[in-house]
């Protein structure tokens, strides 16, 4: 048998023995959606790193920084001090009033926070989720694919489809309990492929004598500004482009499948240790996959990472004289075209340059952790996406009383249907996944994060300003996203991420201020840590 192939039903078997085995442990809903509260450390905290990152880390961000450059710098420092800030800021003074409060879900702790407007924030917090997370969860979906093409031939819809399936079913078995501990075991591989990927291909650049500058400056001929810190801008332009890498920052603090890790950990006091593990692995990980895209432009053909299959069907001409042409022959329109069609491919290039400079054992396992990656985020995000409906609309909303073993029924059969939506969206998606995570992202960080924040530390917030901010973040990102004016998008003015998280600031403020004489906030907490 293929060794590579051989690695990868390794590690599926071994998620799968874990659903099974920790199928017995959800007794109710509380365990089912949060594990009981009982995480230890390191499982709570790997869990909340391989959550937090997904495909988009090993698939769409190297592909990033070998199509765009250098600029790709700034997302990753703003990563890194995005999880910082998120560990250090929410994570303990969460995690004491979630348990103080006895909810199992971000809406439901906006709920019983101010339960004036509770049923208007559960709705438009329920809503905010259910759409948002679509849009991400489909984008995982659709990075198995691409990781199963490349790497066994799988056509990409069968292997959405293997994706879906084992995701949706080790999460309707286990719950919280198999996601946060295949998570542990995902992380571990993500870690794995992110520091030794990297290491080996520098070994290899040096080996050939490879140039990873003269392979920018080459790229730049038809990429212009690759090999650029600001992509070549001067002026506002170039403090647009560091302002939208660092915004991605901003999102952790907003992401409900990345919050409910600290909701989990077993006391706020493991906050602490938990904040050190987080932000190391997010150094060597955010470095790591940064060097692939680096070492990757310098190692590997554009013509490589083609679809001749796609290239067959939507450009035959051209596919009849793809073997006599060089990459550096590849007309810059057309490579343009290529890219566009996702016909040429950059998210390939992980799994390309495992399967080509590691030993085919070693390469099935490290592609694991690309599958990893992917099935950490979409088991969360299903996760998430299923408490969401069972209960805080179903449960709490609709159908108060329901009794433990009808909440975990609903909750598996909620699983259910959302993974054969998010399913159907992915076939019809044809953004990259870089693009998709992107939007997903700014929605759910805006949405939730200046309201989670204020409310833990300001205690003037009302649940009218909740509400605004919520409904001011996730609109923002839908129009900012699709509006230009005089042909250019105002998403290339300034990123939604940086604008929707501001603008829903002010609104949480704003509203809060004009409010509050009506709804009077109290500051119930000390810091924690």
């Amino acid at each position: 048998m293929n060794l590579i192939l051989l690695g990868f039903i390794a590690y599926l078997a071994l998620v799968v023995v874990v659903g099974l085995a920790t199928y017995r442990l959800n007794r109710t809903g509380a365990d089912y959606l949060l594990a009981g509260r009982r995480l230890p450390t390191w499982v709570a905290t790997f869990s909340e790193r391989a959550s937090g990152e997904s495909a988009w880390l090993l698939l769409g961000f190297p592909g990033a920084v070998l199509l765009t450059g250098l600029v790709e710098a700034w997302t990753a420092i703003g990563c890194v001090l995005g999880i910082g800030l998120s560990w250090w800021v929410v994570a303990g003074r969460l995690r004491r009033e979630t348990e103080r409060l006895g909810v199992l879900t971000l809406p439901e702790y906006f709920v019983r926070r101010f339960g004036a407007a509770g049923q208007l924030i559960r709705l438009v917090a329920t809503a905010i989720v259910i759409f948002f997370f679509a849009c991400y969860l489909s984008a995982q979906l659709n990075g198995a694919g691409k990781i199963l093409d490349v790497t066994f031939g799988i056509p990409h819809l069968w292997g959405m489809v293997l994706g879906t399936v084992i995701i949706v079913a080790y999460t309707v078995m286990g719950g919280f309990f198999a996601v946060a501990w295949t998570d542990l075991i995902q992380g571990i591989l993500m870690l794995g492929t992110l520091v030794v990927l990297p290491l080996v291909a520098w070994a290899e650049v040096a080996a050939v004598g490879a140039d990873v500058g003269a392979a920018l400056d080459r790229i730049a001929l038809v990429r212009p500004g690759v090999n650029s810190l600001v992509h070549g801008e001067t002026g506002w332009a170039a403090v647009a482009l560091v302002v939208g890498g660092l915004s991605w920052g901003l999102g952790y603090l907003g992401q409900p499948h990345v919050l409910i890790r600290y909701m989990a950990i077993r006391s706020p006091e493991a906050v602490r240790q938990g904040r050190v593990i987080a932000f190391g692995w997010a150094l060597l990980g955010f470095s790591g996959a940064f060097f692939i895209g680096l070492f990757g432009a310098a190692l590997v053909d554009w013509k490589d990472l083609v679809d001749a299959r796609q290239l067959a069907t939507q450009f035959p001409e051209l596919a009849a004289r793809w073997s006599e042409m060089t990459a550096a022959e590849i007309p810059r329109d057309v490579l343009e075209k290529l890219i566009a069609a996702q016909v040429l491919d950059p998210e390939r290039l992980m799994p390309f340059m495992a399967t080509h400079l590691l030993p085919a054992l070693l390469a099935g396992i490290f592609i694991s952790g690309a599958v990893a990656a992917m099935m950490s985020t979409a088991d969360s995000q299903l996760l998430v996406t299923t408490s969401a409906v069972a209960e805080d609309l179903l449960h709490r909303g609709l159908k108060p009383g329901l009794d433990h073993r009808k909440m975990v029924r609903i909750s598996r059969l909620t699983a259910l249907a959302v993974g054969v939506s998010a399913f159907l969206l992915a076939r019809t998606s044809d953004r990259l996944i870089y693009d998709m995570v992107s939007y997903a992202w700014a929605g759910l960080g805006a949405s939730f994060g200046p309201a989670l924040v204020l409310s833990l530390y300001w205690r003037r917030t009302t649940g009218a300003g909740v509400v605004a901010g919520m409904l001011t973040g996730s609109i923002t990102t839908v129009l900012w996203s699709e509006i230009a004016i005089g042909g250019t998008p105002l998403n290339d003015v300034m990123t939604v991420r940086f604008v929707s998280f501001v603008l829903a600031a002010l609104a949480v403020w704003s509203v809060s201020r004009l409010s509050e004489k009506n709804a009077p906030g109290a500051f119930f907490s000390d810091r924690v840590g």
